[in-house]
């Protein structure tokens, strides 16, 4: 069986947007790049909320095609391009080749097909698809950027508790930290 793995860039207090709905913020130094194509090779499949799949879709499948990126870039693309995607909208109409479109009262049994058909990592991204499929998740990987935003979109919703237990963390040079966590038994 395979499992959702939570992945994003975060502020220090734990946001993925500030206040004003920005995540500028969160753009990665190489290093935290290289890290991220190796999360991305990874993957079987993107399990996207509309708006993360808004930020991903046009610039990483634009960037596939380019000769003139830098290298971590031209990876990352590669790898973005070549994996099965999945968006969960109400609102999107249609998609390209190479995205399926779940709506939201699917979610949840589409989340459950994916993961009992698979034997990888179901790469999520979304704050509000992570909330709606939090009982769902497997595993937490947070890039903590080491910036503080005040406010905004947390990580993790508000007013539910999670046991988990730290798997894995790396110290970055440019100061931000990888931390990935497990449901705790």
């Amino acid at each position: 069986m395979g499992r959702i793995l939570y992945s994003a860039m975060v502020s220090l207090d734990g946001y993925v947007e500030d206040p004003d709905g920005a995540f500028d913020f969160a753009f990665p130094d190489d290093e935290a790049h290289e890290l991220a194509n190796e999360l991305a090779r990874q993957a079987s499949a993107f399990l996207f909320g509309r708006r993360m799949y808004e930020a991903m879709e046009r610039p990483w499948t634009a960037a596939a095609s380019r000769d003139d990126l830098p290298r971590v870039e031209k990876e990352f693309a590669r790898a973005y391009v070549d994996t099965p995607r999945y968006v969960f909208s109400d609102t999107l109409t249609r998609v390209p080749e190479g995205v399926r479109l779940v709506r939201g009262g699917e979610a949840v049994a589409e989340a459950t097909r994916l993961k009992e058909r698979t034997d990888g990592v179901l790469d999520l991204g979304g704050a509000g698809l992570a909330a709606s499929l939090l009982d769902l998740i497997d595993e937490f990987a947070l890039f903590v950027m080491p910036v503080a935003v005040g406010g905004g979109k947390p990580f993790l919703p508000v007013g539910r508790r999670l046991r988990l237990r730290r798997a894995e963390h790396r110290a970055l040079s440019s100061g931000v930290m990888y931390l990935r966590y497990e449901r705790a038994a």
